[in-house]
């Protein structure tokens, strides 16, 4: 049983290329949904599914957080609830748990072939698309990864050694369009061009990135706000005679701090 983690980003989407030219079966393929991610994200989806599917290879499947009622909480809903910013913005990756990889072992905690697999005492293969360049979160991740019994986790990108530029090419070699940056589109680890890209070109987006920031002000103590020891709407305040950048997201940016494999 080999799944693969997809976040919609370049790495995960060469990957998936990768494996197929390469023969390696993939049985399923998540996509778990903060309900924040950016919008181009959310338009290369169907893009990529029409890949996959030409490519006889599954579809992505679509998952989500849901509360202890059974409710869909996005990351956002989450956040203006806590008066809190995401936990990135206090240097930890609890959002990235509990929206990207709770789900995804949710979904597969309950997936009739996940669970044949592991009655037998074997592992479900999951693929994650760090690449050549991240060599060290593969080996921060080295004593989990031994420990998991359910999960024999795989770095392909790392094994063939593509790196950033290999993955633009597998990518562009396919006729796909690049997929651009995959984050939340309030991410603090998003670069300040890409903010001001935001305000320019999602200026919606920007209005509710903002709202969260405002939203957990009086609850902030060291923190000043989405940039951390900065606030995104004191910086945009000082910045509005700045053009923003010509490519939304340039390809040689490197994901962002909760990034896991997209």
């Amino acid at each position: 049983m080999n799944i693969v983690a997809y976040g919609g980003g370049a790495n995960s989407t060469a990957m998936l290329i990768g494996l197929y030219h390469r023969g390696i079966p993939v049985d399923l393929i998540l996509f778990a949904d903060t309900g924040c991610e950016q919008p181009h994200t959310y338009a290369f989806l169907p893009r990529m599914n029409g890949w996959l599917t030409s490519h006889g290879m599954p579809e992505i499947t679509r998952v989500a957080y849901v509360d202890c009622h059974g409710d869909r909480l996005t990351l956002e809903q989450e956040c203006l609830r806590s008066g809190t910013l995401p936990s990135l913005a206090y240097g930890f990756k609890k959002c990235s748990l509990k929206h990207k990889i709770e789900p995804q072992d949710k979904f597969c905690n309950n997936y009739p072939s996940c669970r044949k697999v592991w009655a037998r005492g074997e592992r479900v293969v999951k693929f994650i698309g760090y690449d050549a360049g991240e060599e060290r979160r593969r080996t921060n991740a080295y004593a989990y990864d031994i420990q998991d019994t359910k999960y024999k986790k795989e770095y392909p990108l790392m094994d063939w050694g593509w790196g950033r530029e290999e993955c633009v090419a597998a990518i562009e070699q396919e006729g796909l369009p690049l997929p651009g940056k995959s984050s939340c589109f309030f991410c603090p680890a998003m670069k300040k061009r890409e903010i001001r890209t935001l305000y320019h070109q999602h200026r919606d987006l920007y209005e509710r990135a903002i709202a969260i920031e405002d939203n957990a002000k009086p609850n902030l103590l060291s923190v000043k706000g989405l940039g951390r020891d900065w606030s995104w709407q004191d910086f945009v305040e000082a910045d509005k005679d700045q053009v923003a950048m010509c490519g939304l997201f340039p390809e040689t940016d490197m994901p962002c701090g909760c990034f896991d494999g997209e």
